[in-house]
């Protein structure tokens, strides 16, 4: 097994200042965006959300299978975020300062204009493990603050990590735009969102793609950050 660039067993909170852990200050942009999606999931009324559909809405149709795909999108996020920790620091700022992005954009769009999808089914034709788990996510994930779909936006920031790596074979980054596809796909399939939300978190990714990989805000590449 390889040697992780950072002994993270050595971490404390007294060390978060200390320039091998100062990258785990990032995370922290989970907990304002956690914080903020419960306030736009509870306190905008459903009455001031705009209806986001488009005539390819109606076009596709619902697919249960595609919820393997939808799901795979959280361990991917785990993951990648987890191999860059161990494996790849500059890799790790890279995309947790584009996921903060397009969360923080995301999130204004979502308080200024706020949108809803009315897609899902009100029954589903098959009943299996898919569709009962498909009706638990609607159950727990409203159809409220969809466009843009962050599913697609994250998915563009993975994609882009992994591109952006020298180290990443052909293969793997073939396999991370394949993803990325799929995932965007899989969002209409399973009814979560419009294709009106697909498109408009390309910009956004763009947005995020410039500020980090052509601005290269945030952190400078040091020695430190790279795989061993």
């Amino acid at each position: 097994m390889r040697k992780p660039v950072v002994d993270y067993r050595e971490f404390r909170l007294s060390r978060l200042n200390e320039p091998r852990f100062s990258h785990l200050k990032l995370l922290g942009g989970w907990i304002v965006y956690f914080l903020m999606y419960f306030l736009t999931e509870h306190f905008i009324p459903v009455e001031r959300c705009h209806v986001v559909h488009c005539a390819l809405d109606d076009i596709i149709p619902f697919n249960e299978y595609f919820l393997i795909i939808y799901c795979y999108w959280y361990a991917l996020i785990v993951l990648s975020l987890l191999y860059f920790l161990l494996y790849d620091i500059q890799s790790f700022r890279n995309l947790q300062i584009y996921i903060m992005i397009v969360q923080a954009v995301a999130v204004i769009i979502y308080i200024v204009w706020p949108s809803i999808q009315l897609l899902r089914p009100t029954s589903f034709e098959r009943d299996n493990f898919l569709t009962r788990m498909m009706a638990f996510v609607y159950a727990f994930d409203t159809p409220t603050g969809v466009c843009p779909s962050l599913h697609v936006a994250y998915s563009l920031g993975i994609a882009s990590s992994w591109c952006h790596r020298k180290e990443s074979p052909w293969h793997l980054k073939a396999f991370m735009i394949l993803s990325a596809v799929m995932i965007s796909l899989s969002t209409a399939f399973v009814k979560q969102h419009s294709v009106v939300d697909i498109l408009a978190a390309l910009p956004l990714g763009i947005l995020a793609e410039y500020l980090v990989f052509w601005k290269k805000i945030g952190y400078p590449k040091t020695r430190s950050s790279q795989c061993p």
